[in-house]
């Protein structure tokens, strides 16, 4: 966040830079956008200000891929996902009915490659999404694998989608993806951290067993409940905990994990904590070869505060090593056993979490022996959101390529304020807007736009003496009225400055008109204090 102080009566935007021939800008001419808004589409924005009719494209997908040899087919595990969701495609919906389309026109259909497939059909898959309980749609890219003969260090992983009226809605890209030849077995080191996992990073994990493809379950959470899923994968935050705090204060840490670090698992999508792991009933114990089985308690509820640790530990043929602590890296195996048990374990039965009690091992101490639900294999993933809403035009082109910001930086002087939004997929085709209120745009870059803060006088003739901040969001509009929403805001905050000669007054009471009245004779008509949040 950073700070800076202008004045907002002016709004003169400097000089644009010398640009190049008119036929072909060079990439760091500013290209600007026409200030004038009509009134309509004011209007509109404040229709959709009040009621968002947005449509939102998830893709969850891992940071690595682990490359095919040969004949050979590795799937990428955990399978890509693509999640639809938000109100604009039920809007959508309406609107093709009205149209006597019908229902099957509506359906949203896709087709999943990797970025350098060219158009051909026959190396992606295609892609038929299902609506859940909570009215999201939802595919997942099962059969997809990258081989030998592909020589890249990296990829994306590219998302076209289409109704089935075969109207195209656009085409998403996921973020880069790490190709890996194989799990390192190495021991790590803190000098090649491309692999290796950090505090507050997000993850998934995934159980085979007896290594069959087809028994693989993910770890996720449905219903408020742990499961372990064969469809859908749950991504989660993994935390370090300090070790000698309580599970009600569990105060987070920084750094790279290791083996043996006391961490703590948070479901992203719902941020449910795996709970303290208890009997469902006196028979729920039930002995499997060597070791205990308890299952989840089924009370559990997200905001209970009795949340349970986890120490991470190596696997090593079956085997949980008490006494590694190297780094922890991609496709890895590993357990997690729990702070304070005698020895019991995050493991799986079928659909089911539950605790397993591993057993010592007798010609080593420092090991203790699991069962396949025990082991768990830990990847590192990545989300990318697309947002955006037709709700305000009728829009025949694709929604791509759709912005991503990323971070926003003030800059200027006290005369003008400068905004540049730093991201990708930015285009000369569009425009920042201050909640309803459209910013003189200029365009850098794919991954920068610059554009002039709007006099706060813009928002409403009594907000000039406004004595609190005001937030609005921050939003890209494409040229044909195409609604780009971001999670940022931006604030204005009058600024208090000291007239000479005035006291200053300390000990302010609450509720008092008289003493707010002489606060706010301390504000200056023109100053402002100006400042970003996400």
């Amino acid at each position: 966040m950073e700070d800076m102080e202008t004045n907002p009566q002016r709004q003169t935007a400097p000089p644009a830079h010398p640009c190049g021939p008119p036929s072909r800008s060079p990439p760091r001419c500013w290209l600007r956008s026409n200030p004038y808004q009509p009134n309509l589409l004011r209007d509109s924005v404040r229709r959709y200000l009040q009621l968002p009719a947005d449509q939102t494209v998830l893709i969850l997908h891992a940071k690595v891929a682990q490359k095919s040899y040969g004949n050979e087919k590795r799937f990428f595990c955990p399978p890509p996902c693509v999640y639809l969701s938000g109100p604009g495609w039920k809007l959508k919906q309406e609107q093709i009915k009205d149209k006597d389309v019908g229902e099957a026109g509506f359906q949203v259909c896709g087709y999943m490659g990797l970025d350098s497939m060219g158009s051909s059909l026959k190396e992606t898959q295609k892609l038929s999404f299902e609506e859940q309980p909570d009215a999201k749609g939802f595919s997942c890219a099962k059969a997809l694998y990258i081989s030998d003969a592909d020589k890249r260090k990296h990829f994306r992983l590219v998302l076209k989608l289409f109704f089935s009226d075969g109207q195209e809605i656009g085409t998403f890209h996921s973020k880069l993806i790490k190709v890996i030849s194989k799990p390192s077995q190495k021991k790590q080191s803190l000098k090649n951290t491309d692999l290796c996992i950090s505090s507050g990073s997000k993850v998934s994990l995934f159980n085979r067993l007896r290594s069959q493809t087809v028994s693989t379950r993910y770890l996720s959470v449905e219903g408020g409940a742990f499961v372990a899923s064969a469809r859908q994968w749950g991504a989660f935050t993994l935390h370090l905990a300090n070790e000698h705090c309580t599970r009600s204060e569990f105060p987070l840490r920084e750094g790279y994990i290791h083996y043996g670090s006391v961490v703590q698992l948070v479901c992203t999508a719902t941020g449910i904590t795996l709970p303290p792991l208890v009997s469902l009933h006196s028979t729920s114990c039930q002995t499997h070869g060597t070791g205990c089985s308890v299952f989840l308690s089924d009370e559990y509820h997200p905001w209970d505060d009795d949340a349970a640790p986890q120490i991470i530990r190596k696997v090593t043929k079956q085997y949980a090593v008490l006494d590694v602590d190297e780094p922890i890296s991609q496709l890895h195996k590993c357990a997690f056993q729990f702070q304070g048990s005698d020895h019991m374990y995050l493991c799986l039965s079928t659909d089911k979490v539950i605790q397993y009690q591993a057993s010592p091992c007798p010609k080593e101490a420092t090991r203790e022996l699991l069962n396949d639900g025990s082991c768990w294999t830990i990847i590192g993933t990545e989300t990318v959101e697309y947002t955006f809403s037709k709700s305000l035009a009728c829009v025949h082109e694709p929604v791509s390529p759709v912005p991503l910001i990323t971070a926003l930086q003030l800059t200027g002087s006290r005369d003008v304020a400068m905004l540049e939004l730093q991201g990708e997929y930015f285009h000369a085709h569009l425009k920042v807007w201050f909640g309803d209120v459209e910013a003189e745009t200029m365009y850098r870059s794919p991954k920068s736009l610059m554009c002039v803060v709007p006099d706060v006088s813009a928002f409403g003739s009594n907000w000039r003496w406004l004595r609190y901040p005001i937030t609005v969001p921050l939003l890209l509009i494409r040229d044909d009225g195409l609604i780009y929403s971001s999670s940022f805001t931006f604030t204005y905050t009058p600024e208090q400055s000291f007239i000479p000669g005035q006291q200053v007054l300390s000990d302010i009471p609450q509720n008092s008109d008289k003493i707010l009245d002489s606060i706010h004779q301390e504000f200056t008509r023109t100053n402002f204090h100006l400042f970003m949040q996400s």
